[in-house]
């Protein structure tokens, strides 16, 4: 899953985790997101974060989605332009797993995903 409020980043990271053979679903916010999950059948395995969203932001939803027992097994990760230590350190103390600050290489977020055992073998380069 992307939560984005940018449409053009959630196309940069869209394309990035389909060619890992990921299926994508999408959000525009935190609140989004949350209704999105709801209506799926299967939590998915992966969440890729923006901070700053109108509505619910990545550090809200994060913390909501922990709250939540259907939601714990789902990864995490923050992809934001949020890059001060303490924002970070919030992050993770939410229960974010990973964190990547803006702008990326497609390659910083394939060694994130490797990082957590997400990467389908043979899918990096």
């Amino acid at each position: 899953m992307i939560i984005d409020d940018s449409r053009a980043m959630r196309l940069i990271l869209r394309r990035i985790v389909t060619q890992l053979g990921f299926e994508v679903h999408e959000a525009g916010n935190g609140r989004e997101a949350l209704d999105v999950l709801q209506a799926m059948d299967q939590v998915p395995q992966v969440a890729l974060i923006d901070w700053n969203m109108p509505e619910m932001n990545g550090l809200e939803f994060v913390t909501e989605v922990r709250a939540r027992e259907r939601y714990r097994p789902m990864t995490l990760m923050m992809v934001t332009t949020e890059s001060e230590h303490g924002q970070i350190v919030r992050a993770l103390a939410a229960g974010a797993h990973e964190y990547v600050i803006k702008p990326f290489t497609p390659d910083a977020i394939i060694e994130k995903l490797a990082l957590m055992g997400l990467v389908p073998s043979g899918s990096t380069s």
